[in-house]
Order: C-alpha cells, then structure tokens, then sequence
C-alpha cells in the first residue's frame, strides 16, 4: 500500500516561529478544554448524593441520562448546520457560558424533571462547545505549524482529575454540590471572560453573490467518512476500556475492589502522560505513522488482559490501552480539520458525527456482548477494533505540517 500520509519532502521542514497571539489562543482554547473536564469531573463525584436528592434508583437514573444523550443528539445537528455560517468563537463561548451556568443548577436537582432537564441542557451545551473549540485547536495548530492536539485533550483530562478532587474535597467539608459547582463555575467564568478575547476563529464558507451555499452533504467526502469510521472505532474502544475496565479486573481476572480501582486509574494516568507527551511524538514520526503505532500499542494493551486474565496482566494492559489510543482522536481530529476544500469547522463536525455514536455504544454493545458470551469475549471484539484502526490510517492522506517529520513514500 502507498503511504500517503504527508507530503514528498523527505527532509525535515522546520517550524517557523510562534507569534505571540498564537500562544495566547493556545492557553485560552485549553481552557475550554479545562471548562468542560472540570465540569464532567467535578459532577461525577458528586451523582450519589444528587441521585439520593431526587430520590431514584439505579434504573430511574439511567432512564433520567437519557436525556443526556438527546441533548447532544440535538446539539450535534445544530452545530453541523451552524458551524460554516456562525462564528465558532461565538459558539464556543456560548457553550461554555451554558455549560457553567447549567452546573450549579442541574447539581441542585431536587426533582426528576429538574434532573432531566438538566441533563439535556448539560448535553446539548457539552457538543454546543466540543465541535467549535476542537475546530479553534486545529486553528491554533495551524499556526504553531506543528502537532500539539493531543495537549489540549490533556487539559481535558487534569480538568477531569481536578474537577474529581475538589468533588471529594467539597463532600468532605460538608459542601453541597450545587454550591461546589457555583463556586467552580464563578471562577472558571472569570478567566473566561479574562481570556475569551484570545480565542480564534476558524474560517467560515465565503459565498458570492448568486452562489449556493455549500450542502451539508457535500462535507461527506471519502477522506472525511474514512476518519469518521476511525474516530468512530478510536471513541468506542477508549469508552469500552473506561467503562469496563474495573469490572474486567474484579469479573475476568478476579481482583479485589481495590485493584479494580487501580486499573481505571492506571488507565485514566496513562491516557493523560500520552497527552501530555504524544505532540513530540507525533512530530517525530509523523502523525500518521504516530497513530499506527498508537493503536498497535492499544491493541497490545487489549490482548494482554484477553491472553493472560491475572490482575497484574489486566492492569498493565489497560493501561497500555489508555497510552495507546490517548492521542488518536485528537490527531484524526486534526487530519479533519485540515481537509482540502472545507473549513476546519465543517471537517470537525463530520468527524464529530462518527465519533459520538461510538462513546454512547460502546458500555451496551459490550455489555450484551457480555451477556450472550463473557466479558473476556467481548473484548476480543475490542482487539479487532483496534487493529482496524492500525488498517484504516493507512489510507488517510494528510499533508506533514511544518515542523513534522515527512514520510518518504513507499517504492
């Protein structure tokens, strides 16, 4: 197969200097990205004591998340249909201001209506943000004319980890978790308002006079449905090893609650050191070679745990699973939003379209899959998955950003 992952040069170009406003831009789209970890992490540890505020059981919060779901079903039409015309920067900050407000509110839930309320509101708030500042990252790594995605979904991840301790901090204090997440809210909210100036825009489709606007289908190009299928593939493992990773360990490999617990949370820190570490990577091997081999890592880290269930096996293996698809998405992201003839915007949105399918399928699909034969089967299924992706990058042509390694064509 030809590797038409970059561009003919086979020396390396070097980057060009970053001007300051680019690092400006840089800081305020990571905190968009700590805006919605701090948000997420900050209201999962808070869920038993809203839940036992409403007053539902398992089964009636699950049915209530529904609503979550619808939410950014919604949202995932508007932005698609918004994202060329609107000025993402607006619809960005729309999202985090929405996102900030609904916090504190949907943790005071006393009610079902208000939970489900404001779980839809959470929800269509959620994708209203992700799809523009995913877009204003590309923008941003346009102009540092180098890899650097995957640190801003690193910033995601320590607002997770952040938003997760003060959670716990708060409880024990004796903070209600409506007042927890005011507070986080006011002070996100305030560097905000600080730095929303900084925040780019992406370009908007120019039309002339007497010229049509150009279709939502025309976005669905083959180059575009190929990444859609990866990110759909790269969100549904990482979402199946989140979800299902502790019950692995203590079900398959027959670990106590503790070492259960540990393997999520080896799995979430090593998704995090790859974030953190894989824009350096990327630009040494050069991104599509980057994401071959970082979803033969994941691929690795699935089978461990499949070929040898013990509970050091297990956790080893999901935690190469996390390093391993940590950057994935981020970089097919970035391929998106660099597509010929479309702006960032709309490639983004496309991709967004394939990626949120597989997040929201992954815990039932397994879970059946579970049922009908074992957990330890289901995720041989996971194992294919991930060396399709390891198949399908393959075909993506990207050209190698500046200061990227190229790589030579194959003879």
């Amino acid at each position: 197969m030809t590797d038409t992952s970059t561009n003919q040069h086979t020396t390396e170009q070097p980057a060009p200097p970053v001007p300051r406003s680019a690092v400006r831009a840089r800081w305020s789209v990571a905190l968009l990205f700590v805006i919605m970890g701090l948000a997420i992490g900050g209201w999962s540890a808070r869920v038993p004591e809203v839940r036992d505020a409403v007053g539902v059981g398992n089964t009636g919060w699950g049915l209530a998340n529904i609503a979550t779901n619808a939410g950014e079903l919604v949202s995932l039409v508007v932005v698609a249909v918004l994202i060329s015309r609107i000025n993402t920067r607006r619809l960005a900050l729309a999202g985090a201001a929405l996102i900030l407000v609904n916090a504190p509110l949907l943790a005071a839930s006393t009610t079902v209506v208000a939970l489900v309320g404001g779980l839809a509101v959470w929800g269509f708030a959620a994708n209203l943000l992700a799809t523009p500042m995913n877009a204003q990252s590309v923008e941003v790594q346009k102009r540092y004319g180098r890899p650097i995605l995957s640190t801003f979904h690193a910033g995601f991840s320590i607002g997770m980890l952040a938003g997760g301790l003060c959670g716990t901090g708060a409880a024990a204090i004796g903070m209600s978790p409506s007042a927890q997440m005011a507070v986080t809210s006011v002070l996100l909210g305030a560097l905000l308002v600080g730095t929303h100036r900084w925040l780019p825009d992406t370009p908007r489709q120019e039309t002339k006079d007497g010229e049509d606007r150009r279709r939502l289908r025309d976005r669905f190009t083959p180059q575009l449905l190929l990444l859609a299928v990866i990110a759909f593939l790269a969100s549904f493992i990482e979402m199946a090893g989140a979800q299902w990773s502790a019950l692995y360990a203590t079900e398959v490999a027959g670990a106590a609650a503790v070492l259960a617990a540990a393997t999520y949370t080896c799995l979430s820190l090593a998704a995090t050191v790859a974030r953190l570490f894989g824009d350096r990577l990327a630009g040494r091997f050069g991104r599509i070679r980057f994401v071959r081999l970082s979803a033969l890592v994941a691929t690795v880290g699935v089978a461990l745990p499949v070929a040898y269930p013990h509970p050091a096996a297990v956790m080893a293996g999901f935690g190469l699973l996390g390093f391993g698809l940590a950057c994935v998405t981020p970089t097919v992201l970035g391929f998106a939003g660099e597509q010929p003839g479309l702006t960032s915007g709309e490639g983004v949105s496309v991709v967004a379209m394939g990626q949120w399918p597989g997040a929201l399928l992954a815990a039932p699909v397994i879970g059946l899959l579970a049922g009908a034969l074992d957990l330890r089967s289901a995720f041989v299924v996971v194992a294919v998955m991930a060396i399709a992706v390891v198949a399908l990058i393959g075909r993506v042509r990207a050209t190698a950003l500046p200061g990227e390694s190229p790589v030579p064509p194959r003879p």
